[in-house]
């Protein structure tokens, strides 16, 4: 039998992205096997990592004695499998969306929490080293309270057929949002979408979100755009920052509007912030909480709440 002492994970489908997900937990020495159903996938897995054992069978995955698994499966089956994973004892890191429905990412978050496994979400951007150092100065208070927060997924990207670009693109602005504003209750949320290129699936979505801690967004994605716009905007009582996630840069603005409408203009400043890969941080964030037991920063719950967001805006665009 092959030692798994130090084989943390299966990685199940090594498809578009999967297949980042296998290269970056092989490299991390953490990669015990891949189970893929298309056999040409198998056959590229087998080929390009000759000491990781593939399964074409799920159910054969989670019979071993490895204690993680890794879902990189299209997202409708992402509730079914999770739930399966962790029913057999393991901790379970899946990938956006957590699921297609609020009721079954909260029975996962709950099903986690009753076994005591470590449920992660791929929320990506989380992990993203310009977006943890945002969290963290707004949190010291330096820019007051943080009262909106406005993002842009903008490009002439793939199209999909089978889901909107409300669910291909917003789940990691919806996360960047709540992870920003320091996860508030939502309160209210009213969308509008356009289908330009296929009836029912909208191409160009505006999604507005009121808390009820007062605070608002505004998330505004497209994939049927002449040019790439991946920014987040954060309004705050003293500063405004703006993270340019295609120039990788984070700039603060010393400007605010006071109580009594006057206006405060000292100037803005580019923050440097470390470059590195978000999901190596990301994974091995999953491989740490594994072996500490410690909730993860994308743990069940901010699944639901990204979930939640995801699926109250759906109600609005038919499609």
């Amino acid at each position: 039998m092959t030692d798994y002492i130090n084989k943390k994970v299966i990685v199940v489908g090594a498809g578009n992205w999967g297949k980042n997900l296998v290269r970056n937990f092989h490299n991390l020495g953490a990669l015990a096997g891949v189970a893929e159903a298309h056999p040409g996938l198998r056959e590229a897995i087998a080929t390009t990592y000759p000491d990781t054992v593939t399964y074409s069978d799920f159910q054969v995955a989670l019979e071993t004695d490895v204690p993680a698994i890794v879902l990189a499966t299209p997202a409708p089956t992402h509730y079914q499998l999770a739930m399966a994973a962790l029913a057999a004892g393991k901790d379970v890191f899946v990938e956006k969306p957590m699921t297609l429905l609020t009721n079954e990412a909260r029975t996962l978050a709950e099903y986690a929490d009753k076994q005591g496994r470590i449920l992660m979400v791929g929320h990506l951007l989380l992990y993203q080293p310009a977006i943890a150092w945002m969290r963290d100065y707004l949190a010291s208070g330096k820019a007051g309270k943080v009262l909106h927060v406005a993002t842009q997924r903008l490009k002439l990207g793939k199209v999909r057929t089978q889901e909107n670009v409300w669910w291909s693109f917003a789940p990691h602005d919806v996360s960047v949002v709540l992870d920003l504003l320091g996860n508030p209750q939502l309160q209210k949320v009213h969308a509008q979408g356009n289908a330009i290129l296929q009836p029912g699936i909208a191409d160009h979505v505006e999604v507005d979100l009121r808390f009820q801690s007062g605070q608002s967004a505004q998330i505004n994605c497209s994939w049927y755009w002449p040019f790439t716009q991946r920014t987040t905007v954060v309004i705050a009582q003293k500063q405004m920052l703006v993270y340019d996630e295609i120039q990788q840069t984070v700039t603060i603005h010393h400007k605010y509007i006071d109580q009594d409408l006057n206006h405060h203009d000292d100037g803005s400043e580019i923050v440097e912030v470390a470059a590195s890969e978000p999901l190596k941080i990301e994974c091995q964030h999953f491989l740490n909480c594994v072996k500490t037991r410690q909730k993860p920063n994308s743990d069940g719950w901010n699944g639901v709440a990204v979930v939640e967001i995801l699926e109250e805006a759906q109600k609005f665009l038919h499609g």
